[in-house]
This record gives structure tokens, C-alpha cells and sequence, in this order.
């Protein structure tokens, strides 16, 4: 049947909030265990828990945590890493009071470290077990204060098998992470890195002799940065590292130059704002897998002992974690734009760059949920590149991913362009996801457009790319939003009367920011919280991201003029546009003064306003039933500042807005 035309926004859809919440998960790190599998879901469903699951080598899966019990550490707030295994025991930090615990296969979880002292405590992350598996060596966060930022992180030791006083190995640098034990477990390699550099900025390899306590640092300093050291069976050390602009991986053998393994164009390596990355796994015979982002899309691909990389045919367009299995396949966490993230085994052929060599087979361990949908009802994301200006007027580029309102059943009015919601990613260093999200999909199957930028400061474009942000946080950003809005309008895709922005975090800021410009073409915005106040975040952060803004804006307070010209809430009389402001009630990165203090102006000034405050969460909402409540009100919120009607068989609780 030919579609019915209806307004735009005012789709039926099968991807509901409910939808969007029910049975999912958040497909977090992914470790091997002998012929086993354990990985992290993420469950909004069971008030956002992180899960642990085993899965035997005979297809039975285990989850491994009791009930109330949660694998997630709270080191730099944003966590990762937070357990690992071996022989069938796993290790794992619990949410609640951040203690390590110690789970024998078929017992219960028994604390190893002692009850916090004080109210943050102590926490850990990022282990490793020795060769004999009688310690590991992890990192340790200690709070030595009552502010976020009294904190020395270092390098531990501690028995894997009983509660031990914690040995401190390295100590001394603002941060360390990935520390890992040579093969012999006489050498300890670890990535460091001092204030204001954050670790996509510069950091350093640094390995020690722990029989003799000498150190050698082995890559990184200045304007480098390396992540991922992994220790090969032969006793080379392989890390990633961005010294040609690209993270890519190199090799490393005491008393030898670096040598690089795998060139050119793509980013290996991540932006590490969680502990625990993944990108590349050795195989067999000297050869090497990894993913690799190129144009805002992964890219599986092996390297043999001779050199050749060949590109794997697997239909993934994002991989998170990339692992050896036994036997030579490879286990790996990914998805596509039609499809949520998996847990998938891939089968390589014995040559993979032979001319005659099969596929790749892929076999699902742990599928995406069932949607029940029909797959009409997707959009798929075009890649884009669209002129944009820097902070002096002059030409240049940026990035997105535009996906277009998709649904079988309605199309557009005649006449009428889609509106469209520009989407900011967080960080401001992270990029934009090529994956299957129902968080889009919500818009774009009820006739929304929706772009996801790339503004410069993103990752997975070179440092060249990722630098231009330095400095200009609220003018490139903002500027390439403003441009991707104004470039699909002048396609004659959206409506350039109904062009709407969202986002979390920095994200948020940026909308905000976008909106208080005097040229701005955003007829409304929506801030997950977001940064108000520039200077309050630079007083009142934790410590991972105290001196973040050195670097993004300037040192403060040096540069306090800087700060207040480009903090929203000193710009409230730019303020014109509808608001909508969500935040969590216990967030330690961007505390609810943040959005409370922009909500304030707004009303004082008459601009409508809604604000929801969901007790409870922190940075970022994992609980499903405030999932659900924050898509849903954005969403009437969109309906009431646009005029369209919202579907009466959702049951859509409408959101207050004040001033309207």
C-alpha cells in the first residue's frame, strides 16, 4: 500500500520509548577465558546494573552476579575495566561501595579489599593477573579528600586469592592506566600521563624490570599519545600510537627501534574515556586483527606475518572489542546501522588474502534483541562532508552521519520538509556511532531528519582533526552544527524553519551554546546535562576533567574572560528559543547547579522552559523507566514548539513548559 501522507513528527511508529528500553542492554567489555566467554551488559531494566555473562564453550550462558551486585568501577567517574578473569575466576569491582571482589566459578563474591574509610573510598580498575595467577596488578583510585579532585591514582598489586594491603608499584603521575605483566611476568608496562593532558592529548609507555625497579619509557612525551600496550607471546611489546596523526600500532623489542606494523590512513585507537579499549587481538603466526575507522565507519581487517592487511567482509560498521579466540577466530563486539551491538565469533580462512579464499563466517553468541519490527522502518545513515568556517571565517570541512525520516506506512504532507534534530555527541572528544540506535530511530521513524556531527574535535579523523577543537570549544563546534543544519536545508532535505538541536554533556553545552547566538537558525534545543557556566565546571569537577579545559578553552583563570564569553549563562539575553533541560540528580561531572542556574535565567527572562530532574542518576540516564520518561517528554516537547500532534496511543505524558 502507498504510504498516507501526515505531518512530519506526528508518525505512528512501532519504536516507542517503551521499545527503546525494553530487554536492552549496553554491550560493554569482552574477555577471554580458556574455551570461554565473558562479557558486560549494561541493564536499564534492573536500574541500570552492569551484568557479567558467561558463556560455556557449549553454547549455556551464566550470568555471574547476584542480585543488587554491579560490575562498575567509578575510576575517573567514567569507569570501564572494571573486572576481569582467569581460570574460571572472575574479579570484579562493585558499584556500591567500590571494593574488589573475587568470584570462584560456582561460589560467591567475596570481597578482597577493606571497607572504604571515607565517603568516595577507594576504587579499582584495569587488572591483570600474573602469569601464576597468584596476584594481578590493577589500578587504584584513592580519594584522599573531601573535594573530586584529592586524588592520587596509581599502580597496585594485591593477592588473587585473598584480601592483602595493596603493594603500590607505580606512583607519582596525575594518571596511569593499562598496566600489564610481560609473558615471564618480569616486566610491568603501563601508560602514564600529567595534567593538563588528557589521554588523547599526550601520554607516555613507560615498562619496568621489576626485578631491578629500572623504568624506560618507551614511546609518548609531547603532542603524542599512546594507548593500548599489549604484550605479544614472543615478548615484543605492541602499543597504538598517534606519532603520524593516526593511532595506529606499532611494535616495540628491548634494544630495538619501534617499528610499525600496521600504516596509513584510519584510527586504530580510541578516544579513552573509559578504561578497558580493545581494537586489535594477536593471532597465529605472527598476524594481527584490528579495527579501524576511516570516513566515520570501522573496518575489520587482519594483518599477516608478511605485511598484507586485507579488509574483512563481516557487515560490521562500528567494533568495540576485538579479541583472539582459541584455534584462530576471533570474538569481537559489533554492530551495523541495522542492527544493535552483538557478541560475534568470526571464523577466518586459513589465508585471508588469498585471491581464492572464503569468507569470513560469522556466528552470533549473544544476538542483538529481537526488535519484532519490520526492517522498513530503519534509516540508514549516509556519511557526509559539508563546508564549515574556523574561528577566523576561513573554509574548511566537517563530518556527520544524516539519516533521513523512515516509515513504510506515512510520508510527508505535500509541501512539507521533514523538520531535523541535530545531534551533538558527547566529550567533546568522541565521535558519532554508525550502529543500530533506537535513540534515533525514535525520530526518524515519526518523520524527523536527523544528523549526527562529527564537528572538528572529533575522533576517527586524524589529530590534525581532533586538535582543531583546542582552544576553540564553542566556536568550531557550534560552527559546524550551524553548518550542517544550514547545508541540508539548502539541499532541500529539511525545513530551514524547523531545525532543532539536542545533546548530553558537552554535548549539551553546545546546544546551548548554538542556541545563544545572535545568528542562530535553531528554532529550539533540548540539553542532557549540559554545561551552563564554563568557569562552575572548571571550579567544580572531578579530577580526570579538571584541567580538560586548558586545552579546550584556555588555563583558567588566566584566560576567565575567554570562559564567560563563551558560557551560555552569561549570554541568557541571546536566549530566545524554547529550552528544554534534562539532568540527573547526582551527577558528579556536570552537577545539577549546571542546569539549574540556565533554567533559572529562562524563567526570569520569560523564555518557555521545561525542566526534569531525575533523582538518582548520574552522568548519563541508565535507569529504564527515566530513559523512557526523557525520550518521551523531548519528544512532546518537539510537538508543542513545532505544531504537530503527538500519537494517542502512546499515552504521551505531556512536559510542562513554563512561559509557552
Amino acid at each position: 500500500m502507498a504510504p498516507t501522507p501526515a505531518p512530519y513528527g506526528s508518525w505512528p511508529t512501532p519504536i516507542t520509548a517503551d521499545l527503546v528500553v525494553t530487554a536492552a542492554v549496553r554491550l560493554g567489555e569482552l574477555a577471554v577465558d580458556g574455551d570461554d566467554l565473558v562479557w558486560a551488559e549494561g541493564r536499564p531494566a534492573e536500574g541500570g546494573r552492569t551484568q557479567l555473562v558467561r558463556r560455556a564453550a557449549d553454547g549455556t550462558t551464566t550470568d555471574l552476579l547476584p542480585e543488587g551486585m554491579s560490575a562498575r568501577t567509578a575510576v575517573h567517574e567514567y569507569g570501564g575495566a572494571g573486572w576481569w578473569v582467569r581460570g574460571g575466576v572472575t574479579w570484579f569491582s562493585e558499584w556500591t561501595d567500590q571494593r574488589l571482589h573475587r568470584l570462584a566459578a560456582g561460589g560467591t563474591p567475596e570481597p578482597l579489599t577493606a571497607e572504604p574509610e571515607r565517603p568516595r573510598g577507594d576504587r579499582y580498575a584495569d587488572g591483570d593477573p600474573d602469569p601464576d595467577g597468584r596476584t594481578f596488578v590493577c589500578v587504584r583510585e584513592r580519594h584522599t579528600g573531601p573535594s573530586a579532585t584529592d586524588v592520587r591514582n596509581e599502580v597496585v598489586r594485591l593477592s588473587a586469592d585473598a584480601p592483602s594491603e595493596p603493594e603500590v608499584l607505580v606512583t607519582g603521575p596525575d594518571f596511569v592506566a593499562a598496566p600489564r605483566l610481560s609473558p615471564d611476568g618480569r616486566t610491568l608496562a603501563w601508560v602514564q600521563w600529567d595534567h593538563p593532558s588528557m589521554p588523547w592529548d599526550s601520554t607516555e609507555l613507560v615498562v619496568r624490570d621489576l626485578a631491578t625497579g629500572e623504568d624506560t619509557v618507551v614511546a609518548g612525551g609531547r603532542d603524542e599519545s599512546v594507548s593500548e600496550p599489549r604484550w605479544h607471546p614472543d615478548g615484543s611489546l605492541w602499543f597504538l600510537s598517534d606519532r603520524t596523526q593516526w593511532w595506529t600500532l606499532y611494535r616495540w623489542v628491548s634494544g630495538a627501534d619501534i617499528e610499525p606494523v600496521v600504516e596509513g590512513r584510519g584510527e586504530i585507537g580510541v578516544p579513552n574515556w573509559v578504561l578497558g579499549s580493545a581494537r586489535y587481538a594477536f593471532l597465529a603466526d605472527g598476524a594481527v586483527a584490528f579495527a579501524r575507522r576511516n570516513a566515520g565507519y570501522d573496518t575489520l581487517s587482519v594483518r599477516g606475518a608478511d605485511g598484507t592487511v586485507t579488509d574483512l567482509d563481516v557487515g560490521f560498521s562500528a567494533v568495540d572489542q576485538v579479541h583472539a579466540l582459541p584455534g584462530g577466530a576471533l570474538a569481537v563486539v559489533a554492530g551495523s546501522p541495522t542492527a544493535e551491538d552483538g557478541v560475534h565469533r568470526i571464523d577466518l580462512p586459513v589465508e585471508p588474502g588469498a585471491a581464492d579464499a572464503p569468507a569470513p563466517r560469522v556466528t552470533t553468541l549473544r544476538p542483538p534483541r529481537d526488535l519484532g519490527i519490520d526492517p522498513a522502518y530503519l534509516s540508514v545513515p549516509e556519511a557526509i562532508t559539508f563546508g564549515s568556517v574556523d574561528a577566523d571565517g576561513a573554509s574548511r570541512n566537517a563530518h556527520g552521519l544524516y539519516y533521513p525520516p523512515t516509515n513504510p506506512e506515512r510520508t510527508g504532507a505535500a509541501g512539507e520538509l521533514p523538520p531535523l534534530l541535530v545531534m551533538i555527541h558527547g566529550g567533546p572528544t568522541s565521535s558519532a556511532r554508525p550502529v543500530l540506535s533506537l535513540g534515533v530511530q525514535f525520530w526518524t521513524s515519526r518523520g524527523f531528519a536527523v544528523v549526527d556531527v562529527d564537528y572538528g574535535g572529533s575522533t576517527g579523523y586524524g589529530r590534525e582533526y581532533r586538535d582543531q577543537l583546542l582552544g576553540q570549544w564553542g566556536v568550531i563546534d557550534v560552527a559546524d552544527c550551524l553548518a550542517a543544519a544550514a547545508w541540508l536545508a539548502k539541499q532541500g532535505r529539511v525545513d530551514p524553519e524547523r531545525l532543532c538541536i539536542r545533546g548530553g554533556s558537552a554535548g549539551g553545552y553546545t546546544t546551548l551554546a548554538a542556541l545563544a547566538r545572535e545568528d542562530t537558525r535553531f528554532a529550539a534545543g533540548a540539553s542532557h546535562f549540559g554545561v551552563a557556566d564554563l568557569e562552575a565546571l572548571a571550579a567544580d569537577t572531578h579530577k580526570f576533567e579538571s584541567r580538560y579545559l586548558d586545552r579546550l578553552v584556555g588555563p583558567y583563570p588566566q584566560a576567565r574572560d575567554v570562559y564567560v564569553a563563551r558560557s551560555p549563562i552569561h549570554q541568557v539575553d541571546r536566549l530566545r528559543r524554547p529550552l528544554l533541560v534534562l539532568q540527573g540528580s547526582e551527577d558528579e561531572i556536570v552537577p545539577p547547579a549546571q542546569s539549574e542556574v540556565i533554567v533559572a535565567a529562562l524563567r526570569e527572562r520569560g523564555i518557555p522552559v521545561g525542566y526534569l530532574l531525575f533523582e538518582g542518576e548520574q552522568h548519563g540516564f541508565r535507569r529504564a523507566e527515566n530513559i523512557r520518561r526523557a525520550l518521551e517528554a523531548e519528544l512532546s516537547f518537539y510537538g508543542r514548539v513545532l505544531g504537530f500532534e503527538l500519537p494517542a496511543e502512546e499515552g504521551i505524558e505531556p512536559v510542562v513548559l513554563e512561559n509557552l
